[in-house]
């Protein structure tokens, strides 16, 4: 038994929820077949909301349960409060969803991550915005430390070109409220603005901004939840930027896409293929390889096979080792349209 604790509720619930679907896809396709080792593999959900507090509890209650392994966190602040649990108590923390580099050091050998890093986004997003000569860049961040691991990200990138942004402002966590920010930046001068939020908050941020008169460009970070993100704009959506760190789930040139867009289509359209459901199909079919290379079913031999991973799974090459838990630096750039579709 697995143990998540993620939003399942609340204005980032679609993170958690589709996150869950793509993981649990995945465990039931092994599960039919007789699980790892003869043993299935499910997750026992917790909802905290997004909320650090109550992800702290949440996990407090799962490693008391004895879970496994803790898995598929969603979020900076949540994983933040969940880690020194998971470390102190020896549990395996597995393919948090969020690319902040404060659960990734100091290294903690109970830590996994999946993905790449917020540095690595933010980075690729200032190459790409200065190639095209702009350089006047305004960072909008939730207020909280994912916000922050964003707006580090974006600072560094910038600094390496002798670059500061231009602006900066702010929205809370759980919040759409954000008419000051679109009345800092709107008329900041910025070629374009860098957004590190979850959607509903960075959705409500470029209609406002739009409305007000900016006509800038918009970047996200791959934690906004894309599919979320272009639901929640429709037609606004048209030319908004995001960065990705896993394959897409839209394209058909790896065959990790095509093997996850098939088993979702054999359910019959209970799971949406999009990145944050990818990432869920991904992260358990990772997970599922250390499980079955495990010597032992123990937390020991999980972490020890986990190390010894370096394999190309379809197309998306993960590569652990001792002292070397962040298996991919692989990120590349996406663009909404304006019926809804993910452009990669």
């Amino acid at each position: 038994m697995l143990g998540q604790s993620a939003a399942f509720s609340g204005p980032a619930m679609q993170l958690g929820t589709q996150f869950y679907a793509g993981a649990k896809l995945c465990f039931d396709q092994l599960n039919a077949k007789g699980g790892v080792g003869g043993r299935p593999i499910e997750i026992r959900q917790l909802d905290d909301g997004y909320e650090p507090e109550r992800c702290k509890a949440n996990t407090e209650k799962l490693i008391k349960d004895e879970v496994f392994a803790l898995f598929g966190y969603i979020g900076t602040p949540t994983s933040l409060a969940a880690l020194p649990l998971a470390a102190s108590a020896k549990v395996p923390f597995f393919a948090p969803f969020t690319g902040a580099m404060g659960l990734r050091e100091p290294f903690r050998r109970e830590a996994f991550h999946l993905r790449a890093s917020y540095d690595d986004e933010t980075a690729l997003i200032v190459r790409q915005l200065t190639h095209l000569s702009q350089d006047r860049i305004a960072v909008f961040h939730q207020n909280d430390a994912y916000g922050q691991a964003g707006l580090s990200g974006v600072t560094k990138a910038l600094a390496a070109q002798q670059l500061k942004p231009l602006a900066v402002a702010t929205v809370e966590r759980n919040s759409s409220d954000v008419k000051d920010a679109v009345a800092t930046l709107a008329k900041s001068g910025a070629q374009a603005i860098v957004q590190i939020g979850a959607y509903q908050a960075c959705a409500a941020f470029i209609r406002q901004a739009r409305a007000a008169g900016y006509g800038g460009k918009f970047y996200n970070v791959s934690f906004v939840g894309t599919q979320a993100l272009a639901d929640e704009l429709g037609k606004d959506g048209a030319g908004v930027v995001v960065s990705q760190v896993m394959p897409s789930p839209y394209s058909a040139a790896r065959p990790i896409t095509r093997e996850f867009v098939a088993a979702a289509r054999q359910v019959g359209g209970n799971v949406q293929a999009n990145y944050s459901s990818m990432e869920g199909y991904l992260a358990a079919k990772v997970f599922a390889e250390g499980l079955r290379r495990a010597a032992r079913p123990s937390r020991e031999g999980l972490i020890a096979a986990l190390e010894g991973i370096n394999e190309d799974f379809g197309g998306y090459r993960v590569n652990f080792g001792a002292g070397q838990h962040v298996a991919s630096r692989f990120v590349e750039l996406s663009m909404l349209t304006g019926d809804g579709r993910v452009r990669t």
